[in-house]
């Protein structure tokens, strides 16, 4: 989904944060106050700054994340005689 951005000046957006916080929430706009024409600040969700940092972690960090989310699966059986595994993960506190 693409998100509209929308200029403003640093001025005009004293006068209208509750309006451009508005638009950023329930709009889905990305909205980028200027001073002389130079982007100064931008506003956005909480959606995308918590996307925008995900993207910012080491890949190796969003890998152990990503991983930790999943459920842990047992192996097919017979997996660990194939392979000679004599130990198995326990989730803590299992018997």
């Amino acid at each position: 989904m693409g998100s509209m951005t929308y200029e403003i000046p640093v001025t005009q957006a004293r006068a209208e944060l509750a309006d451009l916080i508005n638009r950023v929430v329930y709009g889905g706009e990305r909205v980028v106050v200027t001073r002389h024409g130079k982007p100064l600040v931008a506003l956005v969700s909480a959606a995308d700054l918590e996307r925008l940092e995900e993207a910012e972690k080491p890949a190796d960090e969003q890998v152990v994340s990503s991983l930790s989310r999943l459920h842990p699966v047992d192996s097919a059986p017979g997996e660990q005689r194939r392979f000679g595994i004599a130990a198995h993960h326990s989730e803590p506190g299992a018997p």
